[in-house]
């Protein structure tokens, strides 16, 4: 587990922590295997992907390009794409990846009587998104708890998800570093939808070094930030703090202040993520120094249009790597 960590330049004092969840037990949540649809190239070299949404100038998202309307660049210099996938394929002969779904709930002592609104709001989406292969629950108070569903296991996610109660201190960056560092082993796309009030007060990642385990990870959050009962100071310090998990993955943060206001939150975030195409490349440089590779994605279609996409990744490594700098 501490791998991943270390390649972002953050030490592995996430799994020595005694707050944190034994590491025998994530090893059980994730251990499920699941069927591979996106290439995966061996022998020490590894297909880079990277998911992005495409919007035209009036804000509307495009879902008809091919790979022949993208470019991809590392660092400047052009990359040939080798895997291309839509994320809301049409019909058997265009399948996409599979949507793995992490579901990440704060159920600390700060969340107060907005715990309820948690648990209305994330299982409001779960009956709308249908298409996740497994889901993967991390809730989190002064401790770290991870569960992972398949599809057949609904009913006990619903009934995981009622029984949480507010209690305790907040390990937000922990919580998101645990499921980062699992999501890595998986294939296919990753979606994180984080219900939080967006305070910290008991991890030990601290938060540069979040941004960075975000920046390295192919995951892409979805956070729903319950700000209402924070103080006028604190509710625009979170909103920040949300905006940049959110923004480092490519994702988006949405700040609800009702039920009825979930809809159209989640109408942005399913077409979101149903538009959202998958392209894989295999890097032109091999070395294998833990630096920061910026990634950049062009659309080549006549048009005037705006991609929303992770910004780079953490090359492989030998040996410690040199404090990145993104």
């Amino acid at each position: 587990m501490c791998s991943r960590f270390e390649q972002a330049g953050v030490k592995c004092r996430l799994v020595k922590h005694s707050r944190i969840i034994l590491a025998t037990a994530l090893a059980v949540a994730w251990s499920r295997p699941s069927a591979q649809q996106v290439p995966v190239f061996r022998a020490g070299i590894e297909l880079v992907n990277v998911g992005v949404t495409v919007a035209d100038k009036k804000g509307s998202l495009v879902t008809d390009l091919t790979d022949n309307d993208f470019e991809i660049y590392e660092d400047g210099k052009k990359q040939t794409i080798r895997y291309f996938a839509a994320g809301d394929p049409t019909g058997p002969d265009h399948p996409g990846p599979e949507m793995h779904l992490g579901l990440l709930l704060d159920v600390s002592e700060s969340m107060g009587e907005d715990i309820k609104f948690t648990q209305t709001a994330s299982i409001k989406f779960l009956n709308r998104l249908v298409d996740a292969v497994d889901i993967t629950m991390v809730d989190f108070d002064t401790q770290v708890r991870v569960a992972r569903y398949g599809q057949d296991e609904f009913a006990r996610l619903i009934e995981r998800i009622r029984q949480r109660k507010a209690s305790g201190w907040t390990a937000l960056y922990d919580a998101i570093g645990v499921y980062l560092d699992g999501a890595g082993g998986q294939d296919g796309r990753k979606i994180m939808l984080l219900y939080t009030d967006g305070g910290d007060t008991r991890s030990a990642i601290r938060f540069n070094e979040l941004l960075d385990l975000l920046k390295a990870s192919d995951v892409t959050v979805y956070a729903i930030g319950e700000l209402e009962h924070q103080s006028s100071s604190g509710r625009n310090a979170q909103r920040v703090v949300l905006q940049q998990i959110a923004d480092a993955t490519g994702g988006q943060a949405f700040f609800p202040l009702d039920v009825k206001d979930l809809d159209p939150v989640y109408d942005k975030v399913l077409a979101a993520i149903r538009a959202q195409y998958t392209i894989g490349y295999l890097s032109t440089n091999d070395k294998t120094d833990g630096r920061w590779r910026k990634v950049e994605i062009k659309v080549t279609r006549k048009g005037d249009y705006r991609t929303r996409s992770r910004k780079g990744y953490f090359a492989p490594y030998k040996g410690a790597p040199d404090k990145p700098k993104p």
